[in-house]
């Protein structure tokens, strides 16, 4: 039987271009994995194996690895920075059980760090964390721990500190061992030499490491008297709080070092088999039975219980669809058949196999702590969970947030429709975040996802991947609408031609909800006006009439229904009736309670160069934009706010242009906000146009 003791399942996530993949890329190589370590602006990292992944030098999708350290097995996810896959880092920290954040010695916490720290700890993740890059100018260590602890809100507890600065970095000090890793030039990483701490150096790392000491003791009161008492604790208690630490999210052991020029890393995969947990050390995933509700059972990581396995990503490559499974509980064996606890389906276990990037290793089972592919799923999807059929219970479910952005598009060739169809359907499986809709009136193929970039790289993939072309439309943005005053209002339906007629009357009031309450009903009707079995068509019918809203026929979102009173026949009243009465009711009211256009508002986060901040602000003010906060920074000034999704399209050109290609930009959903009049005069005129044709 596997020791899941010696089992690490770990992700490495940060913001674009903080050296994840290149810090993946030597850790192969350390490893032993890989021979040659392949760089990421030549297009030849391991784990960067679509082709789009290597032209433009970002990681589009997570990808697995797994390789050796000091004898535990790793298990290892390189996850994307940038915003608009962040749905990869999401559903992979859903499924890890500890993390190394990595973040730039120049960039500091950057924009995609804080929305990734924030998935992590909402996935109650145990993390470590690699301030790399250290070797590039204005790069410093002490800076970006100050930046972790303040704008992240997260205790840092340094293990080793830098030795020089920029071009001079040389090394690290090792704080526990009190000891210091000296690399040569060779850009070896075995070409190291331990010796005692740099005499410039002793004051600073002492005062660091009483700060690591009392840090960690914390964790066991024993250890903690005995040092008030004078006595230093050995390395193997200060080890042990500080995995205790770890483990409990109290602090985050955190690293330095250079990943490019091979100094550090040794440290860091330490870190990981010293500090963060194995399988059994995290906290067992809830069951819920085939209703959604909670049965008070765990899947305990134990591979004689039953099997309990979670796909968390689909990838469609040249042998077929591969699906990324999380074994949590039992034993998956080649062969087995499991239940899809989703669609109540049984799935044949054909191939298992252990993914290193691109390559495969077959395995004739997985036990509860593996992370492994099976080939040839036929209907399983991403956040279904695979189950013991004689013994099923489902795995809490992944949501995923709505698409924000869409385009129309169709194929340059009549043949190309059906081809299209299939890759579109492929694409969807692998990308929960992507959804594809027809326009019932146009016909045309709607694409909609979380930003440009993400459309974008879909039509490359579409075009190259699956060799289908399209013609691409402009990028339309998801207005909803909602209302703005309470109304308060009766329908009655009455159908009698012959035969039973239909009749159904209903009193209610309408009032406008909080942001992101949804939809809401309640029924007040006493004395059996109404009776209680039709209250439910009397939601169903207000709940389906919100898909299209009075004004442009986007979303109605946020109103509350309250069915006041209201009349019903005998013989002629039914459910139906009722639920007819509820949508008419909607198209009669909804106009009269001061219908509203709103648009979603971006959380946009920009870095510019000193030089160029008055243009970059002035620019975002133009486009609508709410400043919030500016931060200034050793290289440039971060600026943030939130800006109106529609007046954003294109501007990483324009941005380019006023910084001399020196600006960067994030963008993530933030909320819903009522559109100016002028601009929701226009969105309605056009919907109307689109309408009419």
């Amino acid at each position: 039987m596997t020791d899941l003791s010696n089992y690490r399942n770990i992700g490495i996530f940060a913001h674009v271009d903080a050296g994840k993949t290149t810090t993946t890329e030597r850790i192969l190589k350390l490893t032993g994995k890989i021979h040659k370590t392949g760089e990421v602006h030549d297009g030849e990292a391991t784990t960067d194996f679509m082709e789009q992944e290597q032209e433009r030098g970002i990681t589009i999708q997570s990808a697995a690895t797994s390789c050796e350290w000091d004898s535990h097995r790793l298990n290892i996810i390189d996850t994307p920075g940038h915003v608009d896959f962040t749905i990869e880092v999401y559903r992979s920290l859903k499924v890890l059980d500890g993390g190394v954040g990595v973040f730039c010695g120049s960039g500091g916490v950057e924009p995609q760090s804080e929305t990734n720290w924030r998935y992590a700890n909402e996935s109650e993740v145990a993390r470590i964390i690699f301030v790399n890059k250290l070797d590039r100018m204005g790069a410093d260590f002490y800076r970006v721990v100050d930046q972790v602890e303040n704008v992240l809100g997260a205790r840092t507890i340094a293990m080793t500190l830098p030795i020089g600065t920029e071009d001079d970095f040389v090394g690290v000090v090792d704080l526990l061992e009190e000891k210091a890793y000296i690399w040569d030039d060779s850009g070896n990483p075995e070409a190291y030499k331990v010796e005692d701490i740099p005499a410039d150096m002793v004051e600073i790392a002492a005062e660091w490491r009483e700060k690591l000491v009392e840090t960690a003791l914390e964790q066991d009161d024993e250890a903690m008297e005995k040092y008030f008492d004078g006595e230093i604790p050995d390395i193997p208690t200060l080890k042990k709080c500080i995995r205790k630490g770890t483990i409990a999210l109290d602090f985050f052991p955190t690293f330095c070092g250079s990943a490019f020029k091979n100094k550090g890393v040794q440290n860091v995969l330490n870190g990981v088999v010293d500090y963060l947990p194995d399988p059994t050390e995290v906290k067992p995933q809830p069951e819920m039975d085939l209703e959604g509700n909670e049965t008070g059972n765990f899947a305990i990581v134990d591979p004689a219980k039953p099997m309990r396995a979670l796909a968390f990503k689909i990838m469609d490559d040249r042998f077929g669809a591969l699906t990324f499974l999380r074994v949590y509980s039992g034993t998956l064996n080649k062969g087995d058949t499991v239940v899809n606890t989703y669609t109540g389906k049984n799935e044949r276990i054909g191939r298992i196999v252990e993914m290193h990037a691109d390559d495969r290793v077959e395995l004739e089972s997985a036990t509860a702590g593996d992370i492994v592919a099976v080939l040839g799923m036929k209907n399983v999807q991403t956040g279904h969970t695979l189950a013991d059929a004689k013994n099923p219970a489902t795995l809490e479910p992944m949501v995923f947030p709505d698409p924000v952005i869409s385009i129309a598009v169709s194929p340059k060739d009549k043949g190309g429709s059906e081809k299209m169809g299939v890759a579109l359907g492929k694409m969807i499986a692998e990308d929960p975040s992507f959804r594809v809709e027809t326009d019932e009136d146009s016909g045309e193929t709607i694409l909609m996802g979380m930003g440009e970039l993400h459309l974008d790289i879909k039509i490359d993939i579409l075009n190259r991947t699956h060799g289908v072309e399209v013609e691409v439309g402009k990028p339309q943005v998801a207005y909803r609408e909602t209302i703005t005053q309470e109304t308060e209002d009766t329908y009655t339906h009455k159908k009698q031609s012959g035969g039973s007629g239909q009749f159904g009357r209903i009193d209610y009031i309408i009032t406008p909800g909080e942001p992101g309450t949804g939809f809401e009903f309640e029924s007040k009707v006493t004395g059996g006006n109404v009776p209680r079995e039709y209250w439910p068509a009397v939601e169903k019918g207000f709940k389906n009439s919100m898909e299209e809203g009075v004004l442009a026929g986007y979303p109605c979102l946020d109103f509350k229904v309250t069915l006041m009173d209201g009349a019903f026949h005998a013989v002629d009243s039914s459910a139906m009736a009722f639920e007819i009465a509820a949508k008419a009711a909607y198209r009669q009211t909804i106009p009269k309670a001061g219908p509203q256009l709103i648009e979603p508002v971006m959380h946009v986060d920009v870095f510019t160069p000193e030089d160029h901040v008055g243009d970059v602000i002035g620019d975002l003010n133009r486009r609508r934009g709410m400043i919030k906060d500016q931060q200034a920074g050793p290289t440039g000034v971060r600026i943030k706010g939130d800006v109106p999704l529609s007046e954003m399209f294109g501007y990483i050109g324009d941005l380019r242009t006023m910084t001399s290609g020196r600006g960067q930009f994030s963008m993530e959903f933030s909320h819903y906000m009522p559109c100016p009049k002028t601009v929701a005069e226009v969105v309605i005129k056009e919907a109307q146009e689109r309408n009419k044709s």
